[in-house]
């Protein structure tokens, strides 16, 4: 993970009692961090896709055979007769005006696709300076855009370390700049959602993250295949009472081994299990050309959600 700093994960417990007296424990040294949701009812999942699935398109030129642009993914989950279309906020044009906002809103609306979630870049593990203050005014500004858009949900990061900054440290400015993002966040109704990716696609500093943050707009965005231990199906399971987005890769990539396809079904049982509620969303990053892969994909997800 480049800079990353090469230790032994903390665990939870370690952690909070290094950072005891911090915002994230409480008088007594516990963490005061979210529960899991509480979800009335049976579990509901409706199905999406992530604008990420469609990389190579997205970013190609104009003209080339395919190439489409925010618009055209949108027109795309409509053709697939998805429920929501996930965006993301690397393909959206340099200068992002309301005008453009609402067009993509009506755009959506009328082909029948909720807005499921948004997608952004962001680095949290940073110290207190001018790069963090520059991080925390680009959450905002896609707060606001996808607040304007109607998403419920943004699948926000930690980020990688920091080089020289301890995984004590790293972990401790997480914590408390998701807390200040959060608190942004719900004034425009949005909830951020951690995916396990960078330095929290370990399973300890992810609930240790879990366990420091408190405000009703933060949860997890469960991705499926970021965990790399030797049981990676036994970490989503940790998380997905957490979840407030699931984003479903086609690969699992368990340590030690080579990739292999991933049990939709199981994936599926570990979120009902936990009772989620919401967006199913298919993040393709496999290398077989996503307009013939997908369509194939997202039958299987129906499939697993309806058995």
């Amino acid at each position: 993970m480049g800079d990353q700093i090469a230790t032994k994960p903390v665990t939870r417990r370690s952690f909070l009692a290094g950072v005891a007296g911090a915002a994230a424990v409480g008088l007594s040294g516990r963490a005061i961090g979210i529960e899991p949701f509480k979800r009335p009812g049976k579990p509901i999942m409706k199905l999406s896709l992530a604008a990420y699935s469609m990389k190579r398109y997205l970013a190609a030129k104009p003209g080339t055979k395919g190439a489409m642009d925010m618009g055209g993914f949108i027109d795309y989950c409509a053709k697939l007769r998805l429920d929501g279309t996930e965006l993301t906020s690397y393909w959206f044009p340099k200068n992002v005006t309301p005008e453009y906002l609402a067009s993509l809103k009506r755009r959506a609306h009328l082909a029948g696709l909720d807005i499921s979630g948004g997608a952004i870049a962001n680095r949290f593990t940073l110290p207190p300076g001018k790069d963090l203050d520059a991080q925390h005014v680009h959450v905002r500004k896609w707060v606001d855009h996808y607040a304007d858009l109607g998403a419920p949900v943004i699948r926000v990061f930690a980020g990688r370390s920091a080089k020289g900054v301890s995984e004590t440290d790293a972990l401790k400015h997480a914590v408390a700049n998701l807390q200040k993002a959060c608190a942004y966040a719900g004034k425009r109704g949005v909830i951020l959602g951690i995916e396990n990716h960078d330095y929290v696609a370990d399973i300890e500093r992810m609930m240790t993250v879990i366990g420091g943050v408190k405000s009703p707009w933060f949860g997890v965005t469960f991705d499926s295949g970021n965990f790399h231990s030797a049981d990676p199906y036994a970490d989503l399971a940790k998380i997905a009472p957490y979840a407030v987005n699931a984003q479903i890769k086609v690969h699992m990539r368990p340590a030690g081994k080579p990739a292999e396809e991933a049990d939709f079904k199981r994936i599926i049982k570990i979120l009902r299990d936990a009772n989620y509620s919401g967006y199913v969303t298919l993040e393709y990053e496999a290398k077989e050309d996503p307009y013939k892969s997908i369509p194939k994909y997202i039958d299987k997800l129906r499939e697993a959600i309806a058995g």
